[in-house]
């Protein structure tokens, strides 16, 4: 996979790039190339992200990072029985428990809404930050949507998080999750409220709570590209009518001259009887 030349490796976080420290140099600074790549373009280029994170997987198997980018990458490509096998190596080389909301998440993906909510009550969720709490929440709420427990994925989110005046970087899409369970459940108005309030939250555009809000106020909105191109096919129209109407204008002029041709070839049709006669 080509690199561009813009990328050195560098750009990797300090903790990665500590612990490619144990390959040799040469090795390391490849893989780390790679690595900045399938971040930058994970979200835009899910499939080149994952063909980056081959590359990688390839030439450094045995590093946790390593594994855990592999994992993301699967994930962002609904591969979720390889990301979940990427994740768990990757939690057995560092013995953390970060990823443990991601691999429930796979666990939804391969349809198993049961497993991803029985891992939601294991030990290890007590062992997550706040952030990652919160994920967990997100997740099994979505466990008990795949099975058809709308009332109980919105009790799932009602939470000290949820109900918090602050923003933190979970708060627009704890909110978007609740407000978009609670239209599912037939509760508009309510959704409404919500979606506005992570619309509020939503500095970075990460959801499309604006659009979906909306939609509920029965807001359209009409592209600006589309705009433009229908203007110009107005002026083609325009264009094409004026030109139909100077062909019909011409046309009379070229039926006179005819006409003229006609009558003289008539007079002269006259005088040849005359002469005859």
């Amino acid at each position: 996979m080509p690199i561009p030349e813009d990328v050195t490796g560098e750009e990797i976080d300090k903790d990665v790039r500590q612990e490619l420290q144990s390959l040799p140099k040469g090795l390391a600074e490849d893989v780390a190339k790679n690595l900045v790549m399938v971040a930058r373009l994970i979200d835009e280029e899910p499939e080149s992200a994952y063909a980056y994170s081959k590359v990688a997987l390839r030439l450094a198997s045995r590093v946790a990072a390593v594994r855990e980018a592999g994992g993301f990458a699967a994930y962002a490509n609904q591969k979720y029985s390889e990301a979940l096998a990427e994740f768990r190596a990757a939690r057995r080389m560092t013995g953390g428990v970060d990823l443990w909301p991601v691999m429930a998440d796979c666990e939804r993906g391969l349809g198993r809404p049961e497993k991803a909510l029985e891992m939601a009550r294991a030990p290890e969720v007590r062992k997550l930050d706040k952030a990652g709490q919160v994920e967990m929440r997100l997740v099994a709420a979505g466990a008990r949507r795949d099975m058809g427990q709308l009332e109980a994925a919105i009790v799932t989110l009602q939470s000290p998080e949820l109900a918090s005046n602050s923003v933190q970087p979970w708060t627009p899409r704890l909110r978007y999750a609740y407000a978009d369970a609670l239209l599912a459940a037939g509760r508009e108005d309510e959704a409404r409220e919500w979606f506005a309030k992570s619309a509020e939250a939503d500095k970075d555009g990460g959801t499309d709570a604006s659009d979906r809000l909306a939609e509920l106020d029965g807001v359209e909105f009409v592209d600006a590209f589309d705009e433009s191109e229908a203007e110009v096919e107005a002026e083609v129209d325009t264009e094409v009518e004026a030109d139909d109407d100077v062909e019909s204008h011409d046309a009379p002029e070229q039926a006179v001259e005819v006409t003229e041709d006609d009558e003289d070839d008539e007079d002269a049709d006259g005088d040849k009887g005359e002469y005859k006669d």
